[in-house]
């Protein structure tokens, strides 16, 4: 069953939203990705938000940027947690997407995660379903006990090399 929706707006929003998708791959989450706009076809995006509770969909991640209005009408629409992506933009750095996405209106929050931080949003994403699911849990101990010991090998590597030598 599908657990996690992830939605974007433009094809463009695919290789940050990828970062999301791949880190729900490695906890073993079921998940669905698709590009709706939410500006550009609101009949597809409405339907999409209305029927996401009934496909079994528990959260959903939203990338959007500039106005970055679907993950404020995701969560407008869906009565479960969204997740929003704010992205990387030419004009301002992704502060726009930031803002649009964190400056929601009272009573229709949207969990904002760093711009361009898809693999953050699953991680929140698996964060919320473990709350439920023990199984998830220990996936998720075991993927910050992985972090751990990346960070302690190359401390190891970095003592053991010396500063001049390490990475060369």
């Amino acid at each position: 069953m599908i657990k996690v929706g992830i939605v974007m707006g433009s094809d463009s929003d695919l290789p940050v939203m990828e970062k999301a998708a791949d880190v729900l791959k490695q906890l073993g989450i079921a998940f669905e990705m698709r590009i709706i706009s939410a500006h550009r076809e609101p009949d597809v995006f409405f339907e999409y938000a209305k029927t996401a509770e009934e496909k079994g969909i528990k959260v959903i991640i939203a990338g959007a940027g500039m106005a970055a209005h679907l993950p404020g009408m995701c969560a407008a629409i869906f009565p479960m947690p969204v997740i929003g992506i704010p992205m990387h933009t030419t004009s301002l750095g992704g502060r726009d997407s930031l803002y649009s996405i964190v400056q929601m209106p009272s009573g229709i929050p949207v969990a904002t995660v760093a711009i361009n931080g898809g693999a953050n949003a699953a991680l929140l994403a698996a964060k919320i379903l473990a709350v439920s699911d023990d199984a998830l849990l220990q996936k998720l101990k075991d993927y910050a006990k992985d972090l751990k010991e990346q960070v302690q090998k190359k401390d190891a590597l970095l003592q053991e090399c010396g500063y001049e030598a390490y990475g060369k």
